[in-house]
C-alpha cells in the first residue's frame, strides 16, 4: 500500500529532530454543501533539522518513531 504524502507548513521547530506541520484540507459540509477549510497538526521526523518555522514541506507516512511521530519530512534533492 502506498504511503500518504501531504504538504503543509511548519508551525514549530523547537524540538530536536522534530517539526510540527499543519496540513490544511478543503472538505464539503455534508448538509450545507459548503466548502470548509480544516487543518490538522502532525509531528514529523526531521533528521537533519533543516526545516524552520514558516517553511512549506512534504511529509510522508512511516513506521512509528515515537508515541506521536508517524511521519517524516521528505526532502526534494532535485530542487537543490
Amino acid at each position: 500500500m502506498p504511503k500518504r504524502i501531504m504538504q503543509g507548513t511548519v508551525v514549530s521547530d523547537k524540538a530536536d529532530k522534530t517539526v510540527i506541520v499543519r496540513v490544511e484540507r478543503r472538505i464539503m459540509h455534508p448538509v450545507y454543501k459548503k466548502f470548509i477549510n480544516t487543518s490538522k497538526k502532525f509531528a514529523a521526523h526531521d533528521a537533519e533539522n533543516k526545516s524552520k518555522t514558516g517553511d512549506t514541506v512534504n511529509i510522508r507516512e512511516c513506521a512509528p518513531i515515537s508515541k506521536n511521530k508517524s511521519f517524516e519530512v521528505v526532502y526534494d534533492d532535485a530542487a537543490k
